[in-house]
């Protein structure tokens, strides 16, 4: 009885810790950053289902720049999770198989009879990274999708598939492909069919369906200037997806109440702690004793970080277009403050 007594209060300090989410010091962090032209960006903050922070800061340093709370954050790698979330949809239905082989749609992929869906998706495969051509990024400018299936072949793969873990674009283009195959549809009418409006989301969309109300990316040399990124069209289903940091949030709180697969799946999706970094399409994120699953998203200029704490039912969404203190550090500093732990402010260079 006492022990069933002790581990009652255990949980129930842990779950206090979360819930009393020490809003002022956030505040404090970010005008420290924003005071300091430290950077330009959105936090969003879930807990139990519900948002118990939103802020945005920065952006009142652009010039001739007009935004409000809907303007978009493009969100690059984050669009993985919901190209993983895809093909599980998939394979729930009996639509696709995680042991299918490449073969299967792309015969003319080195080792495509080795490789399986699930390699694609847990960067298992040993296919590399196609924005990466002769040593430099080539996907500043519109390519076709030809090009960059081309170059895949070309790249080859550099280990055996299951030998290790190597994050991967090709495989997620590849992927993305194989996705629409199956849906016979194209990529952003597969995320509006299955994520936008099952879930009413005002600010999610992928690069073909237009999104207005975008930032631009940023860098800061005595002030803010733009930047030009990558093209987002030759990303698609990889790092393609402009979002709010609220709709980032709502999809993942959506994943991990079941509202989007089922648990069986999600358990499927989720690395298991101790052994992997990398599920299939979600990571792990640890900060000391609390674990997060989600996924991060890099290009030239934008960040973004989305992840999930299932003991707590806390996630944590943030994304920037004008970066200067590293999207890890921060979210490493927010994760601090929610459960009070000692942490330093972040040197601004």
């Amino acid at each position: 009885m006492k022990l069933k007594l002790i581990t009652f209060l255990l949980l129930s300090l842990s779950n206090l810790v979360s819930q009393e989410i020490n809003k002022e010091k956030i505040d404090n962090y970010i005008n420290y950053i924003e005071n300091n032209n430290g950077g330009i960006g959105s936090l969003s903050i879930y807990k139990d289902g519900k948002e118990v922070y939103n802020r945005s800061f920065g952006q009142e340093k652009l010039t001739n720049v007009s935004y409000n709370k809907d303007t978009k954050y493009q969100i690059a790698s984050v669009t993985k999770m919901i190209t993983a979330i895809l093909a599980f949809k998939l394979i729930e239905k009996g639509s696709l198989k995680l042991d299918a082989k490449l073969s299967e749609f792309y015969p003319e992929i080195a080792n495509s009879e080795k490789i399986t869906i699930k390699n694609l998706l847990e960067h298992t495969s040993g296919l590399g990274n196609f924005a990466i051509k002769n040593g430099a990024i080539w996907v500043n400018e519109k390519v076709t999708e030809k090009e960059i299936f081309d170059e895949i072949k070309k790249q080859g793969v550099s280990f055996e598939p299951n030998e290790k873990v190597a994050y991967s674009n090709s495989a997620y283009i590849l992927l993305r492909m194989i996705i629409e195959k199956k849906y016979k549809k194209e990529y952003y009418k597969i995320v509006e069919q299955e994520i936008v409006k099952p879930l009413n989301l005002k600010n999610f969309a992928s690069i073909k369906s237009n999104p207005a109300n975008t930032f631009e990316s940023y860098k800061f040399v005595q002030n803010w200037s733009e930047i030009k990124e990558i093209e987002y069209s030759n990303v698609i289903g990889v790092g393609d997806i402009a979002s709010t940091t609220r709709d980032m949030n709502i999809i993942i709180t959506s994943l991990f109440q079941y509202k989007i697969v089922k648990k069986e799946t999600l358990e499927l999706m989720k690395p298991t702690i101790g052994k992997e970094d990398w599920g299939r399409g979600l990571a792990l994120f640890p900060y000391g004793e609390n674990f997060f699953f989600g996924h991060s998203g890099d290009v030239l200029g934008s960040h973004s970080r989305l992840i999930y704490n299932p003991k707590d039912k806390l996630s944590i969404s943030y994304a920037t277009n004008g970066e200067r203190i590293p999207a890890n550090i921060f979210i490493e500093d927010i994760v601090s403050i929610i459960y009070n732990k000692e942490f330093k402010l972040p040197e601004i260079k």
